[in-house]
């Protein structure tokens, strides 16, 4: 079960080693959405994928009597979950002999919920991985099988690491999945006290707060990257980051106040911060293409001592669960 394209390593693996031992029966995603700038009705990659092997594939709004009937028939044992993208009720948890066993992009307890890996890239972590942990009806506190690591560069986006953590998949399961096969696997509860949580990214946690470090807002833009990206504005004029860089804050003599543009080169427009000085190295005004700085002033000039527009700036992590929302 899943939805998004972090997954297909694990299929790709699943699909290729399956023999004797097992095999990889169907594949249960979302349904097919609207996407681009056209909205055009567009299957995500899981389900192209499932459909190109020639498997089941069952694209519910939610998932169905059907769906359970489906796995019942079929004698499914083993349901493998990954970035899915719906909760799963009790009776789907019970019905497959071996369980539902869930692989979640964090280093569990650490950031529970919608956005682990963005909230680990914007957290400025040096690590994250996969956690392979059994399923229950509460939001990811099932206990933990086993952890893959893997390290976050400080160029990272939540694109790329996606890619990382995909890949991480391939080893996670090929040393515990005889394992789960022959029944033998057993799980670690959590420790509660150490837990955290996240929420579903929206568009409005693009805006940039300048009061805030440069590091900060950079490991930010890098967590949002690429949607909804990092945005600020000037006047009425929304623009959107690309790239951008925090500076150390003894390069510059004076106090600014934050969001002020302090200087431009060939690398990047200037700003100060709450703490030290975020250099925007790429922008995108509204109809335009991301464009390396010297490009975008030579269209779009930003002169010195402009204050860029602070917006809110809600938080990615939280000791308690946000608020759920449908």
């Amino acid at each position: 079960m899943g939805s998004d394209p972090i997954a297909l390593p694990l299929l790709n693996f699943l699909h290729s080693r399956g023999g004797n031992d097992y095999k990889l029966v169907g594949v249960i995603s979302q349904p097919d959405r609207p996407s681009g700038r056209g909205h055009k009705i567009t299957a995500n990659p899981i389900s192209v994928w499932a459909f190109e092997k020639g498997l089941s594939l069952f694209r519910p709004e939610k998932p169905s009597e059907m769906e359970l009937e489906w796995l019942r028939k079929e004698s499914i044992d083993l349901v493998l979950v990954m970035a899915y993208g719906h909760i799963i009720r009790q009776n789907f948890l019970d019905t497959p002999p071996l369980g539902m066993i869930n692989f979640h992009g964090s280093l569990l307890p650490k950031y529970r919920g919608a956005s682990p890996v963005e909230a680990a890239v914007a957290s400025g972590d040096e690590e994250t991985g996969i956690s392979l942990m059994d399923m229950v009806a509460k939001m990811d506190a099932g206990g933990v099988m086993d952890q893959e690591k893997v390290k976050i560069s400080d160029t990272d986006t939540s694109e790329s690491l996606r890619i990382k953590l995909g890949e991480c998949c391939v080893p996670l399961i090929e040393r515990n999945l005889p394992i789960i096969l022959k029944g033998k696997h057993t799980f670690i509860p959590q420790d509660e006290s150490k837990v955290t949580y996240t929420r579903k990214i929206v568009k409005e946690d693009g805006w940039l707060n300048f009061n805030y470090p440069a590091k900060t807002l950079e490991c930010r833009v890098r967590a949002l990257t690429p949607w909804p990206g990092g945005s600020f504005k000037i006047g009425d004029v929304v623009i959107k980051i690309g790239f951008c860089s925090a500076l150390d804050i003894d390069q510059i003599d004076q106090e600014f106040y934050p969001g002020t543009v302090i200087g431009a080169d060939d690398k990047g427009l200037l700003v100060s911060t709450g703490d030290g000085v975020l250099c925007l190295e790429a922008l995108q005004r509204p109809g335009g293409r991301m464009l390396p700085i010297k490009e975008f002033l030579r269209g779009f000039p930003i002169e010195n001592g402009t204050v860029l527009e602070s917006g809110p700036m809600n938080s990615l992590v939280s000791s308690t669960p946000f608020p759920w929302k449908a």
